[in-house]
């Protein structure tokens, strides 16, 4: 491992930029470096919003440590190297959750999911999470369309227009379609089985086996006492867990 060493968390399409959540994440790094018994400062972290972006700096060197949503995960694991570490366990979800397929009403009502629509959502840029994981049920078309959008409210409006668009969201956008004022031309019609919300991997295998066994450790420890649970708090986590991978779907 280089001297100081990086953590990388990347959220694509969630709002909050690199500014907001510095403060969060170099207090998250401190207390984990603290936690697992590493040299003081072996650990910096970074917040990239930008899936291209936090690629680029996953693939530097320098980055040994991802955090970063299940779907990302899934889609990149396997060209970054990324062996699961933790399992998120995030306030008011837990560690896993349940994305819903929202259509207009009586529009679409199960699988199959025509190959005239398209699948708006916030992991829309990680088509391999949608088709395999979020969606597996369903049997997507091969030329069905996915888009990434982080303007959730402006997708829901067209799903309710009645385009041939369907909105995929994560369990905490699902839960706010009541408070919507069109919500009663909206229904899901589809849920995935639970999946992780975030991962902690390792890149490449660029930190030592005795180093990712102390720091898993200490990670499944944190939240435990007021201090560690502070430090989560600020990012929205109450601790985490062994990581719990679903198996991939069998190939059709």
């Amino acid at each position: 491992m280089a001297a100081v060493a990086t953590l990388v968390f990347c959220a694509p399409g969630y709002p909050g930029g690199p500014g907001d959540a510095q403060p969060f994440i170099d207090q998250f790094a401190k207390a984990a470096v603290t936690a697992a018994a590493w040299p003081e400062g072996s650990l910096a972290a970074v917040y990239d919003p930008s899936e291209q972006s936090g690629l680029s700096k996953l693939g530097g060197s320098d980055a040994v440590l991802a955090f970063v949503p299940y779907a990302f995960f899934v889609q990149h694991a396997a060209e970054l190297h990324l062996t699961p570490l933790a399992q998120a366990d995030v306030i008011g979800l837990g560690p896993q959750e349940r994305w819903s397929l929202v259509a207009k009403v009586g529009a679409v009502n199960g699988p199959p999911l025509t190959a005239d629509y398209t699948i708006l959502s916030v992991a829309g840029y990680a088509p391999e999470f949608v088709r395999h994981s979020a969606l597996q049920a369903w049997s997507l078309p091969p030329e069905a369309r996915i888009e990434s959008t982080g303007q959730l409210l402006s997708a829901l409006r067209r799903v309710a227009a009645g385009e041939h668009v369907v909105a995929l969201l994560d369990q905490t956008q699902a839960a706010a379609l009541p408070t919507l004022p069109f919500a009663a031309e909206l229904k899901v019609v589809g849920q995935s089985p639970p999946l992780p919300v975030a991962i902690v991997a390792v890149v490449d295998s660029r930190v030592p086996a005795a180093r990712a066994k102390s720091l898993q450790g200490a990670l499944l420890k944190m939240g435990r006492g007021a201090a560690g649970a502070d430090t989560l708090r600020q990012l929205r986590l109450q601790g985490f867990v062994m990581p719990q991978i679903p198996r991939p779907a069998p190939a059709p």
